[in-house]
């Protein structure tokens, strides 16, 4: 088995700081791809060989262990970028995938495609009021968002959208607010106009693809026109021990720098 000791390169990690997400091509193999697609599509009630049973613009999933999905989580070239991104052994290895928002071709709105970062806690306070959930400026319980390509998603095929170094306008509005950080109610009342600034780019390729994202990247989902249904999972990496800011040993991880650069703290 080839050695993943060094899954990123410097450029790629500069970009990371400096962008809020890096793509991995080839991240987990087509054969994973194929076999978690045929357990989404049977937990989709939908038929993939009749569009007639296509009959909603998204079907949400939930996190699913099955093995396609642990194993296409934990491949040794993802186990190397999480070490680099977030810390050696600062993460929690991921017993499997979820959300998943399953896509489908559609005229209608498909009611979700506002602008958003995830949030990371506070749903025990309010396990029914997905708006009262919270961030803060040291991304409580979330070490990245992470997005999974389970088809081939092109231009057309509601690919998710980003805002290029959203994450830094973000981790300045979380700032003031502390340790208590913010809902996604209080973050998203100007429709997140403070990152309307960014460069749009789609999170587009073959399936087998993973982006890799800051916490406080700014995205959105988007209506589907392309022919054939999207799959992708979009899980947080949890953390084995919080993020710091204020690290006396200075050992940042990219995430903690992108946040530090933010702040003028580095």
């Amino acid at each position: 088995m080839p050695s993943h000791s060094a899954a990123l390169s410097q450029a790629q990690i500069s970009a990371f700081i400096n962008d809020g997400f890096v793509r991995i091509d080839n991240a987990f193999p087509h054969e994973l791809a194929d076999q978690g697609r045929a357990i989404l599509w049977r937990d989709t009630g939908c038929d993939p060989h009749d569009p007639g049973t296509w009959t909603k613009p998204v079907i949400r999933l939930g996190f699913s262990s099955d093995l396609p999905f642990r194993t296409a989580a934990n491949t040794p070239l993802l186990h190397a970028a999480y070490d680099q991104l977030t810390g050696k052994d600062r993460w929690l290895p991921p017993q499997g995938l979820g959300t998943f928002p399953v896509r489908f071709p559609s005229p209608d709105d498909p009611g979700d495609a506002g602008w958003h970062v995830d949030v990371s806690f506070g749903w025990q306070e309010n396990p029914t009021d997905f708006l009262a959930w919270r961030v803060n400026v040291s991304s409580k319980d979330r070490a990245l968002l992470m997005l999974f390509l389970f088809s081939d998603v092109g231009e057309l095929d509601a690919p998710t959208r980003i805002r290029v170094g959203s994450h830094r306008d973000i981790a300045r509005q979380l700032e003031p607010a502390g340790e208590a950080g913010l809902s996604l109610r209080e973050l998203a009342a100007d429709d997140f106009a403070g990152t309307a600034h960014c460069p749009e780019v789609l999170a587009t390729g073959e399936a087998g693809t993973v982006y890799l994202c800051h916490p406080f990247l700014a995205h959105a989902a988007q209506p589907h026109r392309g022919t054939r249904p999207r799959f992708m999972a979009q899980p947080p990496l949890q953390p084995s021990e919080q993020l710091s800011l204020d690290r006396p040993d200075g050992a940042y991880s990219p995430v903690e720098t992108a946040i530090r650069q933010a702040l003028n703290r580095a």
